[in-house]
């Protein structure tokens, strides 16, 4: 017997002790599932580094994801060759530069 033959099994073997036949195995969402990672949820956004690419958010939607990331005073936003929304803004009362990507991304620069 293969690798590869004793990992179906065996996975055939799980399914049918579940109730579940291979055949009818159908991938389930749960509540916990990572989030489409195309997109960031505001209250989800990350350090990542940003991604260059074509930025639907319009200037309305950048701000106010700026803003739910903590960053105040969002202003001088403008959308760079790359697809990032820039501003100026203010975290913790410190001034800072701040970076939005088409996913949803912020980063300070």
């Amino acid at each position: 017997m293969t690798l590869k033959s004793t990992i179906g099994a065996l996975c055939a073997a799980s399914l049918a002790v579940c109730g579940i036949s291979a055949a009818h195995a159908q991938p389930v969402a749960h509540d916990n599932a990572a989030p489409n990672p195309a997109m960031k949820s505001p209250d989800h956004m990350t350090k990542a580094p940003l991604a260059k690419g074509a930025n639907s958010f319009t200037e309305g939607e950048a701000k106010s994801r700026l803003e739910k990331a903590g960053y105040a005073n969002v202003s001088d936003l403008n959308k760079d060759a790359d697809g990032l929304w820039q501003a100026s803004a203010t975290r913790h009362g410190k001034p800072v530069k701040v970076a939005l990507d088409y996913k949803g991304n912020v980063a300070t620069r």
